[in-house]
């Protein structure tokens, strides 16, 4: 994105309310997912606990979006909330990835929820290499190597995949039943 594109952009946002910009956020990520070859779909209304669903190849995710816009007052850091509007935590139960979209920086953030599951908030410094969540930048790659080893694990009757990256529960259409 143009630094002027980029600039407008937060401008308007700045002026949204919180719901509003959560939208401006979501149809972010979906241009962003698409580009990348992900096909991307909105649910029905706004009562799942998950904002998109995403699909690569055979497997579906399940994927809540978050975004900030600036960082907290007197800190270094950006912090996205990571519980749901109940203020509880999102889990395996409720989310396969959790993506964090900071405004500013016109940066994603790519989590697996296992990574974020017990957790109220994350604070990220993007280009700080010491930042604990800095590995999840720009990690779009994670819903593709998930898919493949879930593929992989399901396709040799193994079943759910134990690699602490790998949501576990995917939904790959294959074994789905209504």
């Amino acid at each position: 994105m143009s630094d002027q594109n980029l600039i407008d952009e937060l401008t308007h946002a700045a002026k949204l309310d919180p719901k509003r910009r959560g939208e401006l956020a979501e149809l972010a990520f979906m241009r962003k997912a698409a580009n990348l070859g992900f096909a991307v779909a909105k649910p029905w209304g706004d009562s799942d606990r998950y904002d998109v669903v995403v699909r690569f190849e055979r497997t579906f995710w399940r994927v809540q979006i978050k975004s900030v816009l600036a960082k907290c007052s007197g800190r270094t850091h950006y912090r996205f909330q990571t519980r749901n509007s109940s203020r509880n935590p999102y889990s395996p139960n409720d989310i396969d990835f959790l993506v964090g979209y900071v405004f500013p920086e016109d940066l994603w953030y790519v989590f697996p929820v296992q990574v974020i599951e017990h957790s109220i908030t994350v604070s990220v410094r993007p280009g700080f290499q010491k930042s604990r969540f800095e590995q999840y930048r720009e990690k779009w790659d994670l819903m593709r190597l998930a898919a493949a080893n879930c593929e992989s694990l399901c396709h040799n009757g193994l079943g759910k995949g134990t690699a602490s990256a790998v949501p576990q529960t995917p939904v790959n259409y294959e074994g789905f039943s209504p």
